[in-house]
């Protein structure tokens, strides 16, 4: 399968969007401190007896449609991976947009805001091809660091932050009171100069 990685103009919003991000959540990570004296966190999978379905699309004003309202995209990068003519998946990169927290107030600090893959298209490089690109983008923008919020409900995403050198800073038990059992996981993972 040859998949090809273009950047796109924010006016692809659209098209975007209608790659699904919904995913089945039937184990999750359960995060503790390390108490071997070394710092950070150690993650241990937990099946759930009952699984679900999550779609971080279905939240109101969070999906692709609403970011322009939100935000300031002029200086955040879309990308889309297609196969064929097919869009297959896609990745969005915010950079210096002082109205989002996500960056510190950080001009050396990129944010890997969405990246999303077709359900039958899991596991097959295209979210490593997005990755990658956004990685690549960051650097070109004189970015030290990229950075991945995800929860502990989406166990498939934080193991490929994991196998793509992202390391866990950073848990937020609170982040979500609507959603008492998501626990919020920041990656950083720095990048070559």
């Amino acid at each position: 399968m040859t998949i090809v990685v273009s950047e796109e103009p924010m006016t692809a919003l659209p098209d975007y969007a209608r790659v699904p991000i919904i995913f089945t959540v039937d184990r999750v990570l359960d995060v503790t401190n390390r108490d071997d004296g070394q710092s950070g966190f150690l993650l241990s999978e937990r099946r759930l007896e009952v699984p679900y379905q999550k779609d971080y699309d279905a939240a109101a004003d969070e999906g692709p449609l609403q970011w322009a309202h939100r935000f300031d995209l002029s200086k955040w990068a879309l990308f889309t991976a297609r196969v064929a003519t097919r869009m297959v998946g896609g990745a969005t990169v915010a950079f210096d947009t002082p109205a989002l927290t996500m960056l510190e107030g950080r001009r050396d600090l990129a944010v890997l805001w969405d990246i999303r893959v077709s359900p039958d298209a899991r596991g097959q490089g295209v979210g490593s091809a997005l990755f990658e690109r956004a990685e690549s983008w960051a650097q070109s923008n004189g970015c030290r660091q990229l950075k991945i919020e995800t929860q502990n409900t989406n166990v498939p995403a934080c193991r490929f932050y994991e196998r793509h050198g992202c390391q866990l800073k950073v848990i937020n038990r609170t982040a979500y009171p609507q959603l008492p059992r998501d626990i919020q996981l920041l990656w950083y993972k720095d990048l070559a100069r």
